[in-house]
């Protein structure tokens, strides 16, 4: 699959792209394997089985799986990757999700820099406007733009406020101007990780999964690329992939985990001091 300039151009100005049924003909297998994990992992977050309050994450998510770590090689995602990112682009991690309820408005790392990434996610429920499907604010990716940069007052906002868009602009979460992207079992999206998105209404066991992926960064950048990764130390991880993952890669695969898999060590001794300062990995 190659995407069409149009594609490409439609993904740099508004910051997300939907792939219907793209993965239609393998959704029963992804689904199988996606409840596999969970339940090698005790059912829901920290291996404790989900209770439907809130929401459980795993983070080393599809790397747990002959069959899910081959996503990344399937052409209609390596294609996609390398036309936006460039041939030898990082995969950058994947995590598992039952979701509960309302997400509000956020981004996933709204930072300056000149790497792109985006995350690209699989809902293996069908969800709409109204049941929790991913909704986003069209072109709020763009760092410095003076629109984009209004909108992180809801992420200062979250911390002290229930209803930071009510006290920012006298409306419900819900009600913000944004785009819905409802999806059925098969569908893609993916999104840049600094536009803002939420989800409402949803139930309380939605399932999705997402992989990460990035621009290789250049030498003299390594630093801030170990910030990123030092950061994912909050889900208790040590290393950036897991054994299924790395035991399973071929020589073109290997081309989107070395970079990261040279840089990681990092992550022992956050995860660590995470273990010590937290009472659970995190959530999100």
């Amino acid at each position: 699959m190659e995407l069409t300039q149009q594609q490409l151009q439609f993904f740099a100005t508004f910051g997300y792209l939907a792939f219907p049924g793209l993965f239609a003909n393998e959704v029963d297998n992804i689904t199988a394997s996606f409840e596999k994990i969970w339940l090698d992992n005790g059912g829901g977050h920290d291996g404790q089985p989900h209770d439907g309050q809130q929401r459980s994450a795993l983070v080393q998510f599809i790397d747990q799986d002959e069959f899910l770590s081959s996503l990344i090689d399937d052409p209609r995602i390596d294609r996609t990757c390398a036309a936006i990112l460039g041939e030898d682009y990082n995969y950058a991690g994947s995590d598992g999700n039952f979701y509960v309820g309302d997400t509000k408005w956020h981004s996933d790392g709204y930072l300056k820099s000149k790497y792109t990434s985006f995350k690209m996610a699989f809902y293996l429920d069908p969800v709409s406007a109204d049941t929790g499907c991913l909704r986003v604010i069209p072109g709020s990716h763009k760092y410095g733009d003076v629109f984009s940069d209004s909108l992180e007052q809801v992420k200062e906002l979250r911390e002290i406020s229930e209803n930071p868009s009510g006290d920012l602009w006298g409306i419900d979460g819900s009600d913000v101007p944004s785009v819905p992207l409802e999806v059925l079992p098969g569908d893609l999206v993916m999104f840049n990780h600094r536009i803002k998105h939420s989800s409402w209404g949803g139930g309380p066991r939605r399932r999705m999964f997402t992989i990460n992926f990035e621009q290789r960064f250049d030498q003299e950048d390594i630093e801030e690329l170990k910030q990123r990764m030092g950061r994912e130390t909050r889900f208790w991880i040590e290393r950036q992939y897991g054994d299924v993952m790395m035991k399973t890669a071929s020589a073109s695969r290997r081309v989107h985990l070395e970079q990261r898999m040279a840089n990681d060590g990092h992550m022992v001794e956050l995860a660590r001091k995470a273990r010590e300062d937290m009472s659970e990995p995190s959530r999100g």
